[in-house]
C-alpha cells in the first residue's frame, strides 16, 4: 500500500479531485498537480445514468476498490451520488474551493459531461485542468499524413504511435494536505455496489480490486509470465497474460507504468519478442480508444455500414444457451462458465465464443457484447465494442467474413489435452483427449466409460459446425456485394 504524510491544509489554494477511472495514487497526474498546488479534497461521483449502466461484476470491483482508495487516502475519500455538476458546484460553494482538476475520459457521454463542466464552471472563475492519465497517447495526437485517423492497427502503431515515446510515469504525491469540507458524504456501503445473493464468491479467490493488487499482478506477470508471453498467452489452461486488464479498466495502474516496467523489467535479451508482443497488445487497447473517440458511433453501432444490412437471427433460446455455456460446443461452454464463475475470459477464448455466437449462431454482436460488458471485470467499453466488431467484421481492421473460428480446431490447437475444458466442464473431464473438443463423435462405450450422456449430462451442439459456418458464409456474401 502506498504511504503518505496526511497533514492538515494550511493554505487557501484548495482544489477538488474529481476522480474517475483513476483509482490510484500512482501515476495520476490530475492527483500530484492539485497536491502541488495546495489541499486537495478528493471526491468520486456515482453518475446515475452510469451506476445504472455498470455491469454486476464491475460493480463488484468499483466497491473493493474504492474501499482501497479510501484507505489510501486515509479516509479522507468523499462518495457522491448525483449529476457531477450540481455536486461540484454546491462543494466549490461550502469548502470555498478555487480549482477542480480530473484525468480525461474518452467516452462519448462522458466527453460530453466533461466539456459542460468545464465550460460552466471555468464562467464561474474555477480553474479546471485536465490531464491525461489513461492512455499511452492522446487519440487527437495521432493522425495519417493527411490528417485523417487511422482505420488499420498495424500503421496506426508503428507510424503513428511508436514514433512518440509515452510519458514517463510519476510517483504517488510525497504529501497530500486536505481540505475542510462542511458536507457529509455517502458511505461506499450504502450505494449497493455487491450483490444480494452469493453469485461472486469465486471472485475474492481470483482477485485483489485496488492498486495494491494491481502492484502485485504486474510483479506477479513479470516474474512469472513475460518471458513467455508469446508462446503461452494463447492458451487458455496456462498462467500465461498478464491479468491487468481490470486494474487498467478502474484505473489502478496505468498503462505508462505497465509500458516502462516491462521495457524495463531485467530480463534476458531472448525475451524481446514476448515483451514486444505484451507491448502490442497495449497497443491494441489505445487503438480501440483512438478508433472510438474518432467514430463515436461504434459504441453501438457498425464500424462498417455494410453490415447494417446483415440479417442476423433472433434466437432467445440460443442465446441463453451461449450466456449460460450450454451450447454443446466444449471451448465454447468452458469460456462462457469461466466468465460466470471469475468475471474473466482468456482473450482467446474469447475470440472463439464471439466468432461462434456471431457467425455459427447469427446472433447480432451487440447480445454479446451487453453480456461481456454485464459480466466482465474488465467490462471497458472501448476495448469491448471494438474487438466484437473485429470478430463479427463489422469493424474497423476487421477480421475478413470469411474468418470463421471452427472451435473444435481451436480446441485442439490450444487446449490439447482439454484441461481447460474440463477446470469449466467437469462433466467431461474423463473423456479422452481425443473426444473431448467434440464429444459427439465419441463411441457409446467411450462416452459410458466417462458417465457422459449427450442431451442429457451435456448437451448436443447448438448448430452443426460446418452447416452452420456455409449459412454464415452465404450471408455474409450478401452485403459483401
Amino acid at each position: 500500500m502506498v504511504t503518505n504524510k496526511l497533514v492538515k491544509n494550511t493554505t487557501n489554494n484548495t482544489t477538488i479531485v474529481w476522480l474517475r477511472n483513476d483509482l490510484r495514487l500512482r501515476d495520476n497526474r490530475a492527483l500530484t498537480a492539485a497536491c502541488e498546488r495546495g489541499d486537495i479534497i478528493p471526491i468520486y461521483i456515482f453518475e446515475p445514468k452510469s451506476l445504472q449502466q455498470l455491469g454486476g461484476a464491475s460493480k463488484w470491483w468499483l466497491h473493493h476498490s474504492l474501499n482501497q482508495l479510501q484507505q489510501s487516502f486515509g479516509g479522507k475519500l468523499l462518495i457522491f451520488v448525483g449529476k457531477p455538476l450540481d455536486i461540484l458546484s454546491q462543494l466549490i460553494e461550502s469548502t470555498k474551493a478555487n480549482a477542480v482538476y480530473w484525468n480525461r475520459r474518452y467516452l462519448p457521454e462522458e466527453i460530453e459531461t466533461d466539456i459542460d463542466v468545464k465550460a460552466t464552471l471555468s464562467e464561474q472563475q474555477v480553474a479546471v485542468k485536465s490531464f491525461n492519465a489513461s492512455l499511452l497517447w492522446e487519440p487527437w495526437q495521432i493522425t495519417k499524413q493527411d490528417n485523417t485517423p487511422y482505420k488499420v492497427f498495424t500503421p496506426f502503431y508503428t507510424k503513428g504511435a511508436l514514433p512518440k515515446s509515452p510519458a514517463f510515469p510519476l510517483p504517488a504525491p510525497p504529501q497530500m494536505t486536505f481540505g475542510d469540507v462542511p458536507v457529509t458524504s455517502v458511505q461506499l456501503d450504502d450505494i449497493g455496489l455487491l450483490p444480494t445473493i452469493d453469485w461472486d464468491q469465486d471472485f475474492y479467490h481470483h482477485w485483489q480490486p485496488g492498486e495494491a493488487g494491481a502492484s502485485q499482478q504486474l510483479a506477479l506477470f513479470l516474474d512469472d509470465a513475460v518471458n513467455q508471453y508469446k508462446k503461452d498467452r494463447d492458451v487458455p489452461s496456462l498462467p500465461g497474460t498478464s491479468k491487468l486488464s481490470p486494474h487498467l479498466h478502474f484505473g489502478e495502474i496505468s498503462p505508462n507504468q505497465i509500458w516502462y516496467s516491462v521495457k524495463q523489467a531485467p530480463l534476458p535479451e531472448s525475451s524481446s519478442a514476448d515483451i514486444a508482443t505484451y507491448l502490442k497488445e497495449l497497443g491494441w487497447r489505445e487503438f480501440s480508444y483512438y478508433l472510438l473517440f474518432h467514430f463515436p458511433h461504434m459504441l453501438n453501432e457498425n464500424f462498417n455500414a455494410k453490415f447494417n444490412h446483415f440479417k442476423w437471427q433472433h434466437n432467445p433460446e440460443f442465446l441463453t444457451a451461449w450466456q449460460q455455456g450450454k451450447t454443446g460446443i466444449p471451448i465454447v461452454d468452458a469460456g462462457m462458465r469461466e466468465l460466470w464463475q471469475t468475471g474473466y475470459m482468456h482473450n482467446r477464448v474469447r475470440m472463439i465464443v464471439a466468432s461462434f455466437l456471431t457467425k455459427n449462431l447469427l446472433i447480432d454482436w451487440r447480445y454479446g457484447l451487453q453480456w461481456f460488458h454485464d459480466c466482465l471485470v474488465d467490462a471497458d467499453q472501448a476495448s469491448n465494442c471494438a474487438s466484437w466488431q473485429w470478430v463479427a467484421g463489422s469493424g474497423a481492421d476487421a477480421a475478413p467474413y470469411f474468418r470463421i473460428f471452427n472451435p473444435v480446431l481451436q480446441g485442439e490447437k490450444f487446449d490439447k489435452m482439454g484441461e481447460y475444458v474440463s477446470r469449466y466442464c467437469p462433466e467431461l473431464a474423463k473423456l479422452p483427449p481425443k473426444y473431448i473438443h467434440k464429444p459427439w463423435q465419441a463411441p457409446e462405450d467411450v462416452l459410458q466409460l466417462a458417465q457422459i450422456t449427450l442431451g442429457d449430462t451435456y448437451p448436443h451442439p447448438l448448430v452443426d459446425l460446418k452447416t452452420s459456418r456455409e449459412q454464415a458464409l452465404s450471408r455474409y456474401a450478401q452485403i459483401k456485394s
